[in-house]
């Protein structure tokens, strides 16, 4: 089977969801003139990234009758979606979210797990955690998402690759930090290569969508990449400017990767969970000392 994946890195304007929406819609047009069957966009798409009070103001609650879904959700009758988006919940938490959408239906929404608090970060100070990662179904095969920081640990890729993820889908509004002699920044370097770790450790897809453009005297570097089973690029977009960057993917190379490399088959489920229970009793024994 074979997927046309199209990612979209995106300027977005600051608190300014109905202006996002519009870019939205257009580059979906765009998307579906090129055959794309699924379109990807980054991390907080449609309200920007550095919120901080504004967040409450910009949320959303995925349902259909929801103004801002509601375009979406028609628009998804011609090819899947991922957006990124402010979601409350029904207690009045906010989360970074990121919704699958297809048919004109809610197929998955992922909740940010990890929010970083550190260097230039203040994410857990204005957002709530999300406290799952789990794989979902897709008529294109089983999928997982994860949201920027959520993909710099290693516990979230391999608990979806346990799940049955065979295409990860990462979204991310990384800020460029850390300039060498590379004409890549020393961010864009390391992402690139976890996701090709990624790629090749766990025999999957992996399609990252990174945003673009400053913001709060951010700047945000885009490079959008996909990587196969084998960890080859297969596409990559440029660096520091808006693009749709379109390739399609064999989903059979799973099969050819893992018969030549089966480490999905040999992987030792009850051991991990045998000593990851081991060394949590271990922890808690030693916070008595």
């Amino acid at each position: 089977m074979k997927v046309k994946l199209a990612l979209a890195q995106i300027n977005t304007k600051l608190g300014m969801v109905d202006e996002n929406l519009k870019k939205h819609l257009k580059l979906i047009d765009e998307a579906v003139e090129n055959g794309a069957d699924l379109l990807i966009f980054p991390e907080l798409s449609l309200t920007g990234y550095v919120l901080q009070d504004l967040a409450s103001t910009v949320a959303h609650r995925p349902r259909k009758e929801d103004p801002l879904f509601q375009p979406l959700l028609e628009a998804s009758h011609k090819l899947d979606l991922v957006v990124g988006f402010v979601e409350e919940d029904i207690r009045n938490r906010f989360f970074i979210s990121a919704a699958y959408l297809s048919q004109g239906e809610f197929v998955h929404i992922h909740r940010k797990v990890y929010l970083p608090t550190y260097g230039l970060f203040d994410e857990s100070r204005f957002f709530a955690w999300g406290d799952s990662i789990e794989a979902f179904d897709t008529r294109f095969g089983r999928v997982g998402i994860l949201i920027c920081e959520d993909f710099w640990h290693a516990s979230p890729p391999y608990l979806l690759w346990l799940d049955g993820a065979d295409l990860f889908l990462f979204v991310s509004a990384s800020p460029g930090r850390g300039l060498n002699s590379s004409p890549r920044l020393e961010t864009a370097q390391w992402v690139d290569h976890i996701n090709r770790g990624y790629a090749s450790l766990f025999t999957s897809f992996i399609a990252h969508t990174n945003r673009v453009g400053y913001e709060d005297g951010l700047n945000f570097w885009g490079g959008a990449a996909i990587y196969d089973p084998n960890g080859e690029i297969v596409a990559h977009g440029p660096y520091h400017t808006e693009a749709l960057t379109l390739a399609e993917i064999d989903l059979n190379q799973l099969h050819r990767t893992r018969a030549r490399l089966p480490l999905l088959r040999d992987e030792r489920t009850a051991l991990v969970q045998r000593e990851m229970n081991r060394i949590l009793s271990r922890g808690k024994n030693a916070s008595g000392r």
